[in-house]
């Protein structure tokens, strides 16, 4: 798989795929949710580094996580955007339900 988790201290740390796609949406989806049942997630951060593409399956991916750890007061970070990736939390209204970390330039 392309995406990756670390888990510490009840932070959970999801690496986004490269393509973000309805496919790889539903397999994160569900390993994701697994371990937020499983651990104490008490921040999720998205890490888009490696994100160069993302459909409206991988928006609904990021607010369903974004609403499971909230709703057990966690918190909810993205970081690490690309422009293009920018431009998508942009349009969707993203950036208005999470912390989204700028990168410095």
């Amino acid at each position: 798989m392309e995406h990756r988790f670390e888990k510490e201290y009840g932070c959970l740390v999801i690496r986004m795929p490269r393509e973000l796609d309805h496919h790889q949406a539903e397999i994160l989806k569900e390993e994701a949710d697994g371990l937020i049942l499983k651990y104490p997630v008490r921040s999720l951060v998205f890490d888009f580094a490696d994100t160069c593409f993302m459909d409206s399956s991988g928006i609904g991916v990021v607010i369903g996580r974004c609403k499971n750890v909230r709703f057990s007061g966690g918190y909810v970070k993205a970081v690490h955007l690309n422009q293009q990736i920018q431009r998508i939390f942009r349009l969707s209204g993203l950036q208005k339900i999470m912390e989204v970390e700028q990168e410095e330039e």
